[in-house]
């Protein structure tokens, strides 16, 4: 039997074990077509069938709205750090958006090639550990933006700001996509690298509304602009037929777990029982996000020093879980609990901590 260990990593992460072993299953052979999905020409009838079908289990799993379009494309949610403001941008009106962290600072950065970009809430004044209130959007903006989870300091949006009924709201949530049930008609465009919730790395997915479609400035080169995909349905040039393949096995075997409501109930109790872990520690255990803000994915929390942090890590390493060190621009310690973590791999996490720190206090 295969060893397993639990991962714990912000990114790549975990993929469902069923998901796996059926990929496995069909990787030489797939549906009788004597070639590997791999293999697979992206203009194949086998191939179009898995392209259309993990388009319409998102839309059915997330409830779109029919004036939406699904794109899959490349490059990352840092492609679409800049490839939104350069879609959505409007002469003479600034771009809005909210600085949580590491992941709004790229975004902000690549926004500004393409003009006035205004930063209307922050919280860098407490190390990004909570996610702004009460923000305010402009009804001159040409769109606002925020940033969905921030894996690093492990803070989430609990609550989705209102603007103006003519600005278009815009949300990366790679790091939170399908963790919790949303109401899609409240962004405009949303975007997402799939490496977190939804799949491999490779592919990226776009919801974005119809009618933004047509702002692109008309110089923008083809593969850059959404159109350009909605137009060819994502297939204008050879798509990642592998990644976007394993997210519609993803998203299948969510539909069979009970779609995104059961996925919430879990992940909450998940988090739940990481966070009391913290709280109960009487400070051995020290949490870095503000109560309010916590996120439901990564889990931010620090030890006493550096070093009872790395011997933490190396003890949880031993044990077959993996992942647990922060990132390194903040160090601590951190567990991403992401859909696919199971809750068998977050009780043996919460066991391991209690003994480590009777161990060790």
């Amino acid at each position: 039997m295969t060893k397993r260990v639990y991962n714990f990593y912000a990114g790549p992460a975990t993929l469902p074990l069923p998901v796996l072993k059926k990929a496995q299953e069909e990787l030489l052979d797939f549906q009788g077509t004597g070639m590997s999905i791999l293999e697979i020409s992206h203009r194949s009838k086998e191939y179009d069938a898995v392209h259309k079908k993990a388009s319409e289990l998102l839309k059915e799993l997330m409830g779109i709205p029919s004036d939406y379009k699904v794109l899959w494309l490349q490059g990352g949610a840092s492609t679409q750090f800049f490839m939104a403001p350069q879609n959505l941008q409007q002469a003479g009106k600034p771009m809005e958006y909210v600085y949580t962290g590491a992941w709004a600072k790229k975004a902000i950065k690549e926004a500004k090639l393409f003009g006035e970009v205004k930063i209307i809430a922050s919280s860098e004044d407490q190390k990004f550990t909570y996610i702004p209130k009460n923000v305010s959007f402009s009804a001159n903006a040409a769109f606002g933006h925020i940033t969905g989870n921030e894996t690093i300091g492990g803070i989430e949006w609990q609550e989705w700001p209102k603007l103006p009924s003519d600005v278009p709201l815009v949300c990366d949530m790679s790091s939170n996509f399908m963790d919790k049930v949303i109401d899609v008609k409240k962004f405009s465009l949303i975007y997402a690298g799939a490496q977190k919730n939804l799949g491999p790395a490779g592919v990226t997915v776009v919801i974005i509304r119809e009618d933004l479609i047509n702002r692109v400035p008309e110089n923008t080169p083809t593969m850059l602009k959404y159109k350009t995909h909605v137009e060819k349905d994502s297939l204008y040039n050879t798509c990642p037929c592998f990644s976007i393949y394993l997210c519609e096995l993803v998203l299948e075997h969510l539909k069979a777990l009970g779609g995104i409501p059961a996925m919430e109930k879990q992940n909450r109790k998940k988090a739940k029982m990481v966070y009391d872990i913290i709280d109960k520690s009487n400070g051995f255990y020290k949490g870095v996000a503000k109560p309010e803000s916590r996120s439901l994915m990564n889990i931010t929390f620090n030890l006493a020093t550096p070093e009872l942090e790395a011997k933490c890590v190396d003890e949880a390493k031993k044990k077959g879980l993996i992942g647990l060190k922060g990132h390194r621009d903040v160090g601590g310690m951190r567990a991403s609990v992401y859909n696919a973590m199971s809750l068998e791999g977050t009780e043996t996490l919460c066991k391991f901590l209690t003994e480590f720190q009777e161990q060790n206090q």
